[in-house]
């Protein structure tokens, strides 16, 4: 739709109504790219799934891992995902041609992982009742270094880091345990500048900061999520012992006693959402006075996985139960005086004066001028407009389009056997296209009285 269609100023910050659905498996985690025009969605037979937002199509599948996918996350320019599963391995995938750049295996799941903000090469990994990692796979072999949990001076036992996240400028790491401690780790020294209790016996589940990394979301399982300011870190006199982590704000329910499965910030990060356990409505709060703007109804069933586009007022989550991905958004009014300089917009029937030379008719020669001239126009067919954010750069990646159209399935995989009938593709059957799988197909049923003898 033209973008002069619509009003844009006069809509709300926030999503107001379920728009869409779109399933591919049964998806557990979503991520959007820095622009946010693809949205890559980890399934839990370990499959990973590129949408296009604009057209809401599959763009690209990623088949490598073989256990449920933990954590998703995309490199600066948009080439490079890093997906992480329940089975102990981690994949960079280089999306130029959809093949694994990199594959590291672990020593336990993984909670999280993140790539760095301005090095595909590191990415760092929060792991299930182990250490940190810090990953490097710029050489052939990768190499892993083991971070810090907690400072030498906390001895609470069985502490574990249970989710890690990097910094806007990627100078450090920000990590929580689940014992409630958020420590802050200098990448170059691998050593923990600052760490503070900010939770009493309760397991920190997630981290989000915003684009500018100023403010940092903390969901905590004791029920109340926290906002907090984070200093400039990447300051050249900076002192670590006069770091501090104000508290901003607290969001919780306070008559149902809910506990948040998911939060993140808003694209400006004005407003928080979160998604609570065992309710199917999805909250979103205002930062300025910490108040509750709204509640979104959507399908009767838990949110397992939130997040919200990093440019519009769009939110996707994931539902626990049939693994559809849901859409809220904002629904713009039509302006449809846009279309024309003189088109004009009334509510009530009004008298139309005709024009003098409205109706004329006009010469056969002059008719086939006009149009002979439209023709000698010069038509660019082959060059891409850029429809990036504004201020991005004219190089940067843009996934190639697949012409396979076995691979751009959305909601289910079908084979066509014959006219009118088709057939589920069977677990090891290749994308060929052709309907050439592991099983011979049914013969078509002849419909129709059969003949008494």
């Amino acid at each position: 739709m033209n973008l002069l269609l619509s009003d844009d100023y006069l809509l709300p910050d926030y999503p107001e109504h379920i728009t869409n659905t779109i399933r591919s498996g049964h998806s557990t985690c979503v991520r959007f790219n820095r622009k946010g025009d693809y949205l890559a969605a980890g399934r839990g037979d370990g499959t990973v799934v590129i949408w296009d937002i604009e057209t809401m199509g599959v763009a690209r599948k990623l088949r490598g891992h073989s256990k449920q996918i933990q954590s998703l996350s995309w490199s600066k320019c948009g080439r490079y995902l890093l997906s992480c599963c329940m089975g102990w391995r981690g994949i960079l995938w280089d999306l130029q041609d959809g093949k694994r750049y990199r594959e590291v295996r672990f020593r336990a799941p993984v909670y999280g992982a993140e790539i760095h903000p301005r090095n595909h090469h590191q990415f760092a990994a929060a792991l299930f009742e182990s250490s940190p990692v810090l990953v490097d796979v710029t050489d052939r072999v990768e190499v892993q270094y083991t971070l810090p949990t907690a400072p030498p001076t906390d001895t609470t036992p069985k502490q574990t880091t249970s989710a890690i996240i990097y910094t806007a400028a990627g100078d450090h790491l920000l990590s929580a345990t689940t014992k409630g401690r958020l420590n802050i780790i200098d990448t170059r020294t691998r050593e923990i500048i600052f760490s503070e209790k900010i939770a009493e016996r309760s397991a920190i589940f997630s981290l989000r900061l915003t684009k500018s990394g100023r403010d940092l979301l903390v969901n905590i399982n004791d029920g109340v999520i926290r906002t907090f300011h984070v200093p400039d870190l990447s300051a050249a006199n900076l002192d670590p012992d006069t770091i501090q982590l104000p508290l901003e704000h607290k969001f919780a329910d306070l008559v149902n006693k809910l506990r948040w499965g998911h939060v993140t910030f808003s694209a400006t990060g004005e407003y928080v959402a979160a998604s609570a356990h065992n309710n199917h409505e999805l909250y979103i709060w205002e930062r300025t006075h910490g108040s509750l703007v709204r509640m979104l109804e959507g399908p009767k069933e838990e949110s397992s996985y939130l997040e919200w586009h990093p440019q519009k007022a769009l939110l996707v989550a994931c539902g626990a139960e049939t693994g559809r991905i849901n859409i809220w958004s904002v629904t713009s009014p039509q302006k449809w005086s846009a279309l024309a300089p003189d088109f004009e917009e009334v509510e009530d029937n009004v008298e139309y004066i005709e024009k003098e030379d409205e109706f004329d008719i006009h010469p056969h020669e002059e008719i086939q001028k006009r149009r002979l001239d439209r023709e000698d126009e010069t038509v660019d067919t082959l060059g891409v407009e850029n429809v990036g954010e504004p201020g991005a750069d004219a190089d940067s990646f843009r996934m190639p389009t697949l012409f396979n159209l076995g691979e751009s399935d959305s909601e289910d995989e079908f084979v066509n056997v014959s006219f009118g009938t088709l057939r589920r593709k069977s677990p090891g059957e290749q994308d060929d296209g052709e309907g050439t799988g592991g099983e011979k197909a049914a013969p078509p049923r002849r419909r129709g009285r059969q003949k008494k003898k």
